[in-house]
């Protein structure tokens, strides 16, 4: 113990003063960084270069070390949020994932294409990853799912119900299930019932905030 607090100690009196010289900072004495490693500072630029020889291995290995946690760093979640199976943050472009009618979840398109060789290999029943429903046999069975989730209040359910009236220009269908979705926290319906106010289509156009 007495070796490791020692040791934590040297590296601190390190970072407080000048690698080579051991000069300390002052207000005349400005030690900066080594910017390849982070570990040590140097008071001049000849510090720096008659240090080398000695710091040159360490350096390069911190390097290394820190190129390798900014590569594998995981990436912060976006507004669409993380796939339930891998827990990675979903792609912004939506065409990277699947929706899944059957529990309103979006599977990112690398989990989903993982099931699909795990099932086909086996010889098993096409599922959904995360639920394990039964895939829809027919576009009407992926209504009646779908309805079935709009009538337990799920808003990605009302969302999606949304953009369907929406393509078929059903703008007061659309408005009604944005806004209900809305209201039950989902950030797409409210982005898309925005959009309706900004383009007018269904509502009065919303001209105070154009």
């Amino acid at each position: 113990m007495d070796f490791v607090m020692s040791t934590n100690n040297l590296v601190v009196e390190e970072m407080m003063c000048c690698a080579a010289c051991g000069a300390a900072e002052a207000d005349h004495i400005k030690l900066k960084k080594c910017t390849a490693c982070y570990l040590v500072k140097y008071c001049s630029v000849k510090c720096q270069k008659e240090h080398r020889p000695k710091h040159k291995r360490e350096c390069k290995k911190r390097a290394a070390e820190l190129r390798d946690e900014l590569l594998f760093k995981q990436p912060e979640s976006c507004h669409l949020g993380d796939c339930p199976i891998c827990c990675l943050p979903l792609s912004v472009d939506e065409s990277n994932s699947t929706m899944m009618s059957c529990c309103s979840k979006a599977i990112c398109d690398g989990c989903d294409y993982a099931d699909q060789m795990r099932e086909t290999g086996g010889k098993r029943q096409s599922k959904c990853p995360f639920c394990r429903h039964p895939t829809p046999k027919s576009q009407e069975e992926a209504e009646r799912i779908q309805k079935k989730r709009i009538e337990v209040n799920d808003p990605v359910a009302m969302r999606l119900m949304g953009f369907e009236r929406q393509e078929k220009e059903d703008y007061d269908g659309a408005f009604a299930y944005f806004t209900k979705a809305t209201a039950l926290g989902d950030v797409g319906a409210h982005f898309n019932l925005s959009l309706m106010y900004h383009e007018g289509k269904g509502v009065e156009k919303d001209k105070k905030k154009e």
